[in-house]
């Protein structure tokens, strides 16, 4: 087993520290040298930077510094309308032209092409091809477009309006107004309390034209705005179309001033206390607000804080996750940060937590004496230590990878480089100065930087949750009272022993009968003593990164029904419990610094395990792997805080509107399946749960590894690999039984049907129309299932949204299965207004009767190949696409040579048969569901 010594870790930081004594933290951080950037003499920023990851593809961004926030009374929600607008047309591309040449190209709308408005910024995101100077001629022009040209025609706004309140509808819900009841609050005398991007209905409805377009003029303007270009390009290039592009621009003759709004400080200790019959779950959100503004980080020095904030955001937080995981815990989730609120200008230390409902008065005193403990006595020796190597290890994966990074992530950077000032150095310059300055910070800093987070005043206390019956909402002074602890009984924290191993017993190697490869997939398979072939891949995807999936045909298919109600919902917490004699706590102790993981899992038809590791760790994913196998421990006290944690968290998922309709409507079609026992547990399925028998039904499972494939794909090494499978693979117990998948033969109802389910208060509706059944596996149609259901989308946007402005988003999906039966699976669905409901039903039930009657347009057909090919050509050179080929090629029997077979098959699919599965399969039976408000009494 490979591990690095206290002495080691420690030579290597000594060595470190001399080279941190010699920077000098007065020094400027610089912007990555490999970025080209500039600003034009009107005002305007851009960044440029050549990465070929994905190949042929670039990045355009366009991030405008302005958001609500800049809105005037009667503009509130205008911000996000004119998002809206520069995708309604623009002058090189008028009306819905934009859309439909982006589709053209395979750029798809809603997936790729999109953007956000939030209060301080709207960012417009167009990812396209870089293949073609003609393609990018028209990106850069519609990045233009959207910054001065956008087409604020009456006709078009009026056009857009309806959609921008479907979008206002959507929002509706116990979320929204319990914020709008504590955003008062949290944001206390700011403008940022009356600014939502969303906007004020009214508004929406009724505001004249000249408010978007003075929107428009004030705001779109080239010293707010920033061009972002990251892809496979030229750079030199790129900088000529951008100056080509954006240099004829002005600012406004009498511009205003881009202000940076305050959230003032405050004396007292604010407290909202939010419920609604809709909420789901419990949340405490406790607010230490910060007394200035946010400090920019410039120097280096600057930045040795920033990671001293890290390793105190890593160690309080792996204090919280030793509460989560304990027998007792006090919520089902909790997490502590510094960073930022709503307003760029205010940060917060920021402690949260999802409680159980009757709960939060002592969840809430579990983080005040958590961040109390830490700021009186500080942090042990051996967390700072498992916090610098988890530190450590991170950069190192990304500097590992970093030839291999997609260009988004470049793109981020850059966005916050313009809009807060945050470096942009490079993963280089990070990693090279995190670890000089990584031996350099104490437990002293860490102590002096946590010193003023803590405090009595400009503190927010949020409680949210369910309202009902029975349940005794909180009080102001209850809340205020948990926030009075008596400092002298804390103790300080008691750092356990940690452990030196992963497994407990000794692993007696197996063998390696025979070696295969397979050149055209540059697969090797290594058949191993036990029965069990372990299947892998060399790639150079990724430097640092190795997957992980095995399978086996069996799952809780192979349960009685009786078994299957008595462990669903246990078997999730089997994972909970350890393995070793070890707890989840002394594993992720023991796993500090280290980059592996595993999960195992028991499916419908299917047992395995799913992991990921760096090349480097590799050996701790296969011990992982080979204690699931053979040394998970039965705790049931894990399973009681198990229990606890998912309890809170679903007790009252059904009082959310979407969740109650999901769970009626399939109770309703399931009711004929004796298996079927609801989607997530109640207190009447808990009561049934058998922890016991979960644990021995793993064991069966578990017990034969033979009856395994396990396949691997990344960096691998093929020496390591054939040691790694022969030491604790092979070794694993094994039978010569083989499992197969039974179709136990029940269905889901079948029928002309309609459902209608009453939830909610608000105006607002889901409809879903299903088509399912039986049928024959064909990898043709399934394909041409998939093929119409994007076409159909292309469709039911133009109609349902562009053409009767009655919903915001709309899918068709479609598909096929193969296991346990031959199946084809196709739906529609949308959010709508209660009173379209009907109407646009029959509009998307024409669009698709439109397809069978007459087949696609071609055009549309297009459309879909282009970006299918577009999406294929980046995951082939992705390891989770070759790892998902491979698996599934197991479960359906059919080689994974398929996955080079694709390119060929979109290329061969045709209107025609698109058209025919439409006719074969979406004539007949079919379910219409409804999710309406309730009845008024």
């Amino acid at each position: 087993m490979k591990q690095f010594s206290k002495v080691t870790i420690g030579l290597l930081f000594c060595s470190s520290v001399i080279f941190a004594q010699d920077l000098d933290l007065s020094k400027k951080i610089p912007l990555d040298p490999s970025v080209k950037t500039g600003v034009l003499e009107n005002g305007l920023t851009y960044y440029i930077k050549k990465n070929a990851k994905p190949e042929n593809k670039v990045d355009l961004r366009l991030v405008v510094n302005a958001g609500s926030i800049l809105e005037n009374d009667d503009q509130r929600g205008l911000a996000h309308f004119m998002e809206h607008m520069n995708f309604n047309g623009t002058k090189s591309f008028p009306k819905n032209k934009l859309v439909d040449y982006l589709q053209s190209i395979g750029v798809k709308f809603g997936q790729h092409l999109n953007a956000y408005t939030s209060f301080d910024e709207t960012v417009y995101f167009l990812p396209i091809p870089s293949d073609s100077p003609e393609k990018l001629e028209n990106g850069f022009s519609i990045i233009e477009d959207w910054a001065f040209n956008a087409d604020l025609t009456p006709e078009e706004i009026e056009k857009e309006r309806g959609v921008v309140l479907e979008e206002y509808r959507l929002g509706l819900g116990a979320d929204k107004r319990m914020l709008s009841r504590y955003l008062p609050k949290m944001m206390y005398n700011s403008h940022y309390a009356d600014r939502l991007p969303i906007g004020e209905k009214e508004i929406l409805e009724k505001f004249k034209y000249d408010k978007i377009v003075n929107f428009y003029k004030d705001w779109y303007r080239p010293d707010l705005i920033s061009v972002i270009v990251v892809g496979d390009i030229d750079v030199a290039a790129m900088e000529k179309k951008v100056k080509e592009h954006f240099s004829k621009y002005k600012n406004p003759a009498n511009e205003k001033e881009r202000k940076v709004y305050e959230v003032p400080n405050h004396k007292e200790t604010f407290v909202a206390v939010e419920s609604d019959k809709e909420a789901p779950y419990t949340m405490v959100r406790l607010l230490y607000k910060d007394y200035e503004s946010p400090k920019k980080m410039k120097t280096i020095g600057n930045y040795k804080n920033n990671i001293t904030e890290g390793l105190f955001t890593t160690m309080i937080n792996n204090r919280l996750s030793e509460l989560v995981n304990s027998a007792t815990p006090p919520f089902t989730y909790g997490y502590s940060y510094h960073g930022g609120t709503y307003a760029r200008s205010k940060e917060a230390y920021q402690s949260f937590a999802v409680v159980q409902e009757d709960k939060q008065l002592s969840a809430l005193k579990v983080l005040v004496v958590e961040n109390e403990r830490a700021k009186k006595y500080g942090f042990t020796v051996g967390e700072l230590e498992r916090a610098k190597s988890e530190v450590l290890a991170e950069y190192e994966k990304q500097y590992n990878d970093r030839d291999k990074t997609d260009s988004d992530q470049f793109v981020a950077q850059y966005q916050s480089e313009f809009l807060e000032q945050v470096p942009a150095p490079g993963i280089e310059w990070e990693f090279k100065t995190t670890k000089e300055l990584l031996p350099s910070i104490s437990l002293a800093d860490v102590t002096l930087y946590m010193k003023d987070l803590v405090k009595e005043d400009n503190r927010v206390v949020i409680i949210t949750g369910p309202e009902k019956e029975g349940l005794v909402k909180v009080t102001e002074q209850q809340v205020l009272g948990a926030l009075k602890i008596n400092a002298d009984e804390i103790t300080a924290y008691e750092d356990s022993k940690a452990v030196t191993s992963l497994l407990r017993n000794e692993v007696k190697s197996g063998a390696i009968l025979k070696k295969e490869i397979d050149a055209k997939l540059g697969l090797t398979t290594l058949f191993l003593s036990n029965g069990a072939k372990v299947k892998y891949k060399k790639t150079d995807f990724k430097n640092d990164e190795i997957l992980m999936d095995a399978v086996s045909f069996g799952g809780t298919n192979t349960y009685s029904n009786d078994e299957i109600i008595k462990t669903q919902f246990a078997n999730g917490a089997l994972a909970e419990a350890g393995f070793s004699g070890l707890s989840l706590n002394d594993i992720n102790k023991f796993m500090s610094g280290k980059i592996a993981s595993v999960n195992p899992y028991i499916s419908t038809f299917t047992e395995g395990l799913k992991g990921r590791s760096t090349p480097k760790d590799l050996e701790y994913l296969f011990q992982s792997t080979y204690a699931y196998f053979t040394d998970l421990n039965l705790d049931p006290e894990a399973f009681e805080g198990f229990k606890q944690k998912q309890s809170a968290f679903y007790k009252n998922m059904a009082s959310q509107p979407s969740f109650f309709f999901q769970q009626e409507l399939y109770a309703y079609l399931m009711k004929e399946d004796p298996r079927f026992n609801g989607i997530v547990p109640t207190d009447k399925t808990w009561a049934k749960t058998d922890y016991q028998l979960a644990y021995k039904k793993y064991k069966e499972r578990f017990a034969n590894a033979g009856d395994f494939e396990f396949f691997f794909i990344g960096n691998v090494d093929d020496k390591v690999m054939e040691a790694f499978a022969s030491k604790y693979i092979a070794s694993l117990p094994s039978t010569k039984k083989k499992d197969v998948v039974t179709d136990l033969g029940y269905r889901m109802l079948k029928g002309d049907l309609k459902k209608v389910i009453n939830k909610g208060t608000d105006p607002k509706s889901t409809v879903s129309i299903m088509y399912y059944g039986d049928a024959v596996y064909s990898e043709k149609e399934a394909l041409a299932m998939q093929a119409l259901g994007e076409v159909l989308t292309i469709k039911l946007i133009e109609e349902l949204r562009e053409n009767e402005a009655g919903v915001y988003g709309v899918s068709a999906r479609g598909g096929m299965t193969k296991v346990p039966n031959g199946s084809f699976n196709f739906r529609i669905g949308f959010p709508c207004g209660p009173e379209n409901a009907e109407k646009l039903t029959v509009s998307a039930l024409k669009e698709l009767q439109k397809i069978i009657d007459n087949g696609p347009d071609e055009k549309d057909v297009a459309k879909f190949k282009e970006a299918e090919l577009l999406e294929y050509k980046k995951d082939i050179k992705e390891n989770q696409f070759w790892l998902s080929n491979f698996t599934q090629s197991y479960i359906d029997g059919k080689s994974p040579e398929r996955i080079l077979q694709v390119e060929e098959a979109i290329n061969k699919i045709t209107a025609k048969d698109i058209q025919a599965v439409a006719k074969k399969y979406l004539t007949k039976d079919k379910v219409v569901a409804m999710l309406m408000p309730e009845v008024k009494s």
